[in-house]
């Protein structure tokens, strides 16, 4: 049964500012949790319904508090209009940003919508990337929609804040940016220490961003459409790195 303080403590992590206070947010949902449970990120809570305990407690560690809920109390913590039998408050991981790594990483600028950054979160891990560097104004990856809509991915794919600007001068890494007017993404060889840089959903990569391009890529338009979502262009991106290295 859920107490006062719980109710209020969990629903306080659906905010920012909590969240960074705390060092812990909120995961939801069957496949997201059961990821959890496979990874090495710390559980501190599980508030999960009588079923989904009955089929799961094997898989949960003995430090981790267990309470289990009715569906009621569990909508009162929710971030979903219809929960999903199951939710965890999880430690933030603490993850080191190398400069000098020679990996392909994705570099995000300004990028806003949860949705988009899930998404591009869940490409990354399809392809084996293993790093997201994003601006210090892309939206917060522990947004419960953001960790909602990568469905696991969140537990392998590390997403760093930074200057950006910085990481790519002390990287001295190849910069692909996706812009309309760069060449054509299918004529392009990507050497593998480089990023894949993608902008603002609406406004593109800035003009401080475009200076660090080195080599400006664009996916070709055919027919008449405006823009390409960008979690779109980072899943093209990323399709055709993987067969174009140099």
């Amino acid at each position: 049964m859920l107490s006062k303080f719980q109710v209020k403590f969990v629903k306080s992590l659906h905010q920012k500012k909590a969240r960074n206070s705390t060092h812990q947010f909120i995961v939801e949902g069957e496949k997201n949790i059961n990821e959890l449970l496979q990874s090495k990120l710390s559980v501190n809570f599980i508030f999960a319904l009588p079923e989904w305990l009955n089929n799961n407690s094997a898989k949960i560690e003995k430090r981790v508090e267990i309470i289990e809920v009715n569906e009621k109390e569990l909508l009162l913590i929710s971030t979903q209009i219809t929960p999903n039998k199951v939710l965890a408050v999880v430690e933030m991981p603490k993850y080191t940003l190398s400069h000098f790594d020679t990996d392909t990483v994705i570099g995000l600028e300004n990028v806003q919508d949860p949705g988009n950054l899930g998404t591009i979160i869940r490409i990354a891990d399809w392809y084996g990337i293993k790093n997201i560097i994003c601006s210090e104004d892309t939206v917060d990856v522990y947004n419960p929609k953001v960790i909602n809509s990568t469905m696991g991915s969140f537990c392998r794919v590390q997403v760093h804040y930074t200057d950006l600007k910085d990481y790519i001068r002390l990287s001295q890494k190849l910069v692909y940016g996706m812009v309309l007017d760069g060449f054509s993404i299918y004529a392009t060889l990507f050497d593998a220490n480089a990023m894949i840089l993608l902008g603002n959903e609406s406004q593109g990569l800035s003009e401080g961003a475009l200076h660090f391009v080195t080599h400006p890529i664009t996916i070709p338009r055919i027919g008449k459409a405006e823009s390409l979502n960008v979690a779109v262009s980072a899943a093209i991106a990323c399709d055709n790195f993987l067969g174009r290295r140099l």
